[in-house]
């Protein structure tokens, strides 16, 4: 996938998952621990110095291996150039185990699995795909769904605990009714 730095630094701008200053080596040989501010933000990793505003690297988590090396240490390495390592040290094993966590859970096929995951689960559930939820969802009802009971029952359950618990759905439609009454007693003047 390409992108352009603008993209990429206004991605960098928005609110991270994880964020911290940790020391961090670069892949080039003769490289040392830097501190970088390091910020995790969907399936990117931006990197600055620690007094810049704007990132000086990012990482796209897709095909990588996440890897502890030691107590406080782990690295990201890809699998298409597993000699291209970035490795980051952390302040405490807690810290580092965090880290490893949050980086997984963001890779693209972490993310792909838990969706397969969760469809499979709500199919086992309901015994409907999730495209035939969707559609019941949708304003593309079938007939025989508007008329079912199973419907109705629900309907009258939640309006029977709206009036009970003060509904803030139907609170704000009352008084939306009552500052906007409805149109139909207008009459459109055509010039």
């Amino acid at each position: 996938m390409r992108y352009s730095e603008r993209e990429l630094l206004s991605l960098s701008r928005q609110p991270a998952e994880k964020a911290a200053e940790i020391l961090m080596r670069v892949p080039k040989k003769g490289s040392v621990l830097k501190k970088r501010l390091v910020k995790l933000v969907v399936n990117f990793l931006f990197y600055f110095r620690t007094d810049e505003a704007e990132p000086i690297g990012a990482l796209l988590l897709e095909h990588c291996r996440i890897t502890k090396e030691e107590e406080n240490v782990f690295s990201i390495s890809f699998i298409e150039e597993p000699d291209r390592k970035y490795s980051f040290e952390c302040d405490t094993e807690e810290q580092c185990q965090e880290w490893i966590e949050a980086l997984r859970r963001a890779s693209y096929e972490f993310m792909r699995r838990s969706l397969i995951f969760y469809r499979n689960e709500i199919q086992k559930m309901t015994g409907k795909t999730t495209t035939e939820l969707h559609r019941i969802a949708s304003f593309e009802k079938p007939a025989a769904l508007k008329e079912s009971k199973d419907i109705q029952h629900l309907t009258k359950r939640h309006n029977g605990q709206c009036a009970a618990n003060n509904c803030s759905y139907h609170n704000f439609s009352s008084q939306w009714s009552a500052l906007y009454p409805p149109t139909s007693h207008l009459h459109r003047t055509v010039y």
